[in-house]
């Protein structure tokens, strides 16, 4: 499988609500670094990103570029929550090495995702 392979299908497990598929295609040592979660191991990541399952409804990958072990990928990234459903834009550079992600950096526009989440 491709970094690119990798990539798609770990974040199509993931936002299917498939945690431990997803979960497969990340080392133990994945490190990840958004706006709302930074993590240093993979136990880590999954802790800190459980709170989406309930909310994520899909994605839509828009584009991915490749330049060795690197992977950028280009996706919509689908939620619904009692306050409304609707996509997000989001970018993440991940390195992928011998068919695992090994890191993510994951940029997008908070306010999008905050105006998604139900008020406090």
């Amino acid at each position: 499988m491709s970094g690119a392979d990798v990539f798609r299908s770990y974040l199509e497990r993931f936002t299917a609500g498939d945690a431990d598929g997803a979960a497969e295609l990340l080392d133990d040592e994945f490190s990840f670094h958004g706006p709302i979660l930074q993590a240093n191991s993979k136990a880590e990541f999954l802790s800190g990103s459980a709170a989406l399952g309930p909310i994520v409804r899909g994605c839509d990958i828009r584009h991915q570029w490749v330049d060795g072990d690197d992977v950028c990928s280009i996706y919509d990234f689908k939620v619904e929550t009692p306050a409304g459903a609707g996509s997000i834009p989001m970018a993440e550079w991940s390195v992928v090495r011998a068919g695992k992600l090994v890191s993510s950096r994951l940029l997008f526009d908070t306010a999008a995702m905050a105006a998604l989440m139900p008020a406090s």
